[in-house]
């Protein structure tokens, strides 16, 4: 089981690598890798007080899958995006990989991808919702070796992210 200890930090060069497909002989593993990105991604909420989807390459398991945990886990393989809106937005981002550090990053409003399910099933999702769009954006960069610094707006598009304030 991998843990935070585990995940890829900024500069560790194989989060700027392009990530193999998912092969069908790849589900017996599958649900290691899912149960490994859930894992992470709550000691990360835990931690960082974040956190709504991963990527596979931030473990170091250079596959095209993302997990997501909005209001429910959901796993994506092999994400295609397919079409993208005209119309983008601007937005604070952040990562797992460098916690404590936003980045102003512009992205479409609305994406529609093709993916496979754990099942293997075939999807095809149109997201017009803003903060999922953002988020599968983020993701699916990552499986192309592309970290939202890399999409910064300008050079001072970087800060660091306040820390919760404790009370007494």
């Amino acid at each position: 089981m991998k843990h935070l200890a585990d995940l890829l930090l900024l500069g560790d060069l194989r989060l700027y690598e392009t990530c193999e497909p998912v092969l069908e002989s790849d589900l017996p593993q599958l649900m290691n890798w899912v149960a490994d990105l859930h894992n992470v991604m709550e000691e990360i909420r835990s931690t960082y007080q974040f956190g709504r989807g991963i990527a596979a390459p931030q473990l170091g398991i250079m596959k095209r899958l993302i997990y997501l945990n909005v209001d429910r886990p959901q796993v994506i393989i092999n994400p295609e995006l397919v079409a993208v809106s005209e119309e983008t937005d601007e937005l604070w981002d952040d990562c797992m990989s460098f916690p404590n550090l936003l980045v102003r990053v512009r992205r479409h409003r609305n994406v529609t991808l093709t993916y496979r399910d754990e099942h293997w099933q075939l999807h095809t999702w149109t997201v017009t919702d803003w903060p999922i769009s953002e988020l599968i954006q983020h993701e699916y960069d990552h499986l192309n070796g592309v970290l939202c610094t890399m999409r910064a707006v300008d050079e001072q598009a970087f800060k660091w992210r306040p820390t919760p304030q404790s009370h007494p």
